[in-house]
């Protein structure tokens, strides 16, 4: 199964789910915190099943990997550098944010796009949804400050859209017209601020941006700043 666990040193497990350091899982475990299927453990070196092993009587926090789905509002960005400002890892429990492998998005949306966000920390499940070759359709809805041109879904659909800068044209895109100056916009590939470009390239500015779907995930009603927790097997080959 693709989220396993395989044996880990003990002091290395609870400093990489984010518990402590390292030095201080060895003094955790010194203090008798630790069971691993029952047992106090007494050697930080001891390679253990995740799921085994109890850290004040409690299972550990999502061992196989976590996967939420994040409603983002505006104003955060998708970096982990802080010098970008505030991000929406900060949203997410302390100890969460210290995990290893870090969590990181799927994907990104800029500081001033909200809507649907995938979080994990399983890098695997990272480099194939964002893979061009899995082709996982995401619907953004935008306002415009201008009326939309005339056979812009045409245009959209028909996969010969050159944008500035970019040696192939844009894979084909279904839009649908909402409104005169709102649309909904479905793309299967992730380029540099792609939806804001094809729009910009016909003469509109988007004042507004939201992703509204991932695949075949929505948001529901989850409030702009919450998230929830997706099954690990969300995204099963």
């Amino acid at each position: 199964m693709a989220n396993a666990c395989p044996m880990r040193r003990l002091d290395q497990l609870l400093a990489n789910l984010g518990y402590c350091s390292r030095r201080e899982a060895r003094a955790w475990i010194q203090d008798g915190r630790v069971t691993v299927r029952g047992a106090v453990a007494d050697d930080f070196g001891t390679k253990a099943d995740p799921a085994d092993v109890r850290v004040d009587g409690e299972p550990l926090d999502h061992p196989a990997g976590l996967l939420l789905l994040l409603h983002k509002p505006v104003g955060l960005v998708c970096s982990h550098d802080e010098r970008e400002g505030p991000n929406v890892y900060g949203l997410l429990p302390e100890r969460w944010r210290r995990r290893n492998p870090q969590i990181t998005s799927i994907g990104r949306l800029d500081k001033d796009t909200s809507g649907l966000l995938l979080l994990t920390d399983r890098s695997e499940l990272v480099h194939r949804l964002t893979s061009p070759k899995h082709k996982v359709p995401k619907v953004y809805r935008a306002t415009l400050d201008a009326d939309l041109p005339a056979g812009l879904a045409a245009l959209f659909a028909s996969g010969t859209l050159q944008l500035k800068d970019e040696k192939a044209p844009c894979a084909p895109a279904e839009l649908k017209i909402i409104s005169a100056r709102e649309a909904e916009l479905t793309l299967t590939e992730g380029r540099y601020h792609q939806v804001r470009r094809m729009f910009a390239s016909q003469g509109c500015e988007v004042l507004t941006l939201h992703r509204a779907r991932f695949g075949h995930l929505d948001l529901g009603a989850l409030p702009a700043g919450q998230w929830r927790e997706l099954p690990a097997d969300t995204f099963a080959a």
